[in-house]
């Protein structure tokens, strides 16, 4: 299993900003993709998840209502729009596969078997 998260970049405050995961190597369309976020000298962190069919997503708080999760099953991809983008938000964003159920302990990273190897997110003036 690959996974390989792209489109990060410096934005602006209040600025949007689509990342991308590509996965190969699973059956991506049975496979719940979540995105998590690691700033500099914190924890890594849950942002968001979606189903293999894309009809279960959850998000954290923190960027409930700005950030909307998505995906492709034809092109093997899940995508991560953000909007309404913060300082705060700066941070290295990995996506990763989740095993069992998508409900199920998502926030949790350790519920997560495959992750690819981040993208940086800078929101800064």
């Amino acid at each position: 299993v690959q996974l390989q998260a792209f489109g990060g970049g410096v934005v602006q405050p209040g600025g949007s900003r689509r990342l991308s995961c590509a996965a190969s190597g699973l059956d991506f369309s049975d496979s719940a993709i979540g995105w998590f976020r690691q700033a500099p000298g914190k924890e890594r962190e849950f942002v968001s998840i979606i189903s293999g069919r894309g009809t279960l997503k959850f998000y954290a708080d923190s960027v409930k209502g700005r950030f909307t999760i998505s995906r492709d099953n034809a092109k093997n991809t899940v995508y991560l729009r953000m909007n309404s983008l913060k300082p705060e938000d700066t941070a290295v964003y990995y996506c990763a596969t989740k095993r069992g159920p998508t409900y199920s302990d998502y926030y949790n990273e350790g519920s997560y078997v495959s992750w690819g190897q981040g993208t940086l997110v800078t929101v800064s003036s």
